[in-house]
């Protein structure tokens, strides 16, 4: 079977704002045919709240509470909910809509992305598996992205273990995801508005039957370095691709940068909703 070669970016970890900016900018790249399909694993420095593209802000995210942690807020191009990355990895899937593997469905190219999720999992000793919601989903209800697995995304012994999310533009697919490492569940609920600290209380404490970190399985805890190694590897199992090492040249990471300013770091932006 021939196997293709897309580029893996590793790009560290940046702000929220230049995390948003350069999946946007390699949708673009890709578009224009400059560069393969892509593989970019990514962390978060200050860590960063994400909320999803149609999500409100208002009423919905305590933004004292963001600010006094140090986080950034910033809205995604994708859609679903609000997720804190603070001690996780990562990844971003940017390939087109044309590929030959691409099925036309979200649903069902979210179950081909995430092969890659599986395999990483499987490198850790972990038996993840793929969530078949039963019912429809609340999308109505809590404004925490973990609370619930979606379609195809990742559990573990029933908890929530990655969370994706998929768009479409012009053509091209960006999905993107996190992997928690750790989680410090009384951080992330100080990030949202709850009627009073009884129920947020109640809802911190629901969340662990939910949702589950890397560290909270393994017996041996791993590093973000271990982490992305493993998923690395995942990922060129399950799409079967070779990564080929991609840099940005400084042009591209100043094209990077100017995406960030006018749109990702504005409150135009972010607050719009």
């Amino acid at each position: 079977m021939h196997m293709e070669t897309w580029y893996f970016v590793d790009s560290g970890h940046c702000t929220p704002a230049i995390n948003m900016a350069l999946d946007e900018a390699l949708m673009n790249w890709h578009r224009e045919g400059s560069i393969p399909p892509v593989l970019r694993f990514y962390g978060w420095e200050p860590a960063g709240l994400s909320v999803g593209y149609f999500q409100k802000v208002k009423g919905k995210i305590d933004l004292d509470g963001v600010q006094k942690h140090g986080y950034q807020l910033v809205r995604r191009q994708t859609g679903g909910r609000a997720v804190l990355h603070d001690h996780e990895l990562t990844y971003s899937v940017i390939v087109s809509e044309k590929h030959e593997d691409m099925p036309d469905s979200v649903k069902e190219a979210y179950l081909v992305i995430s092969k890659g999720l599986l395999e990483g999992f499987r490198n850790l000793n972990i038996d993840a598996d793929f969530a078949v919601p039963e019912g429809k989903l609340d999308v109505n209800g809590s404004a925490v992205c973990f609370e619930e697995p979606s379609w195809y995304e990742l559990i573990v012994n029933g908890k929530k273990a990655a969370g994706s999310a998929q768009t479409r533009k012009r053509g091209i697919i960006l999905q993107h995801g996190s992997i928690p490492i750790e989680v410090d569940d009384g951080k992330l609920f100080d990030m949202f508005v709850y009627k009073n600290e009884r129920i947020k209380e109640r809802a911190r404490k629901a969340f662990g039957s939910k949702a589950v970190a890397i560290n909270e399985i393994l017996e041996e805890p791993v590093s973000f370095e271990e982490t992305k190694h493993a998923f690395k590897q995942g990922f060129e199992k399950g799409l079967n691709v070779h990564l080929e090492p991609f840099h940005l040249s400084e042009e591209q990471w100043d094209e990077v940068r100017k995406i960030a300013r006018e749109r990702y770091e504005t409150d135009e932006w972010n607050y719009a909703r």
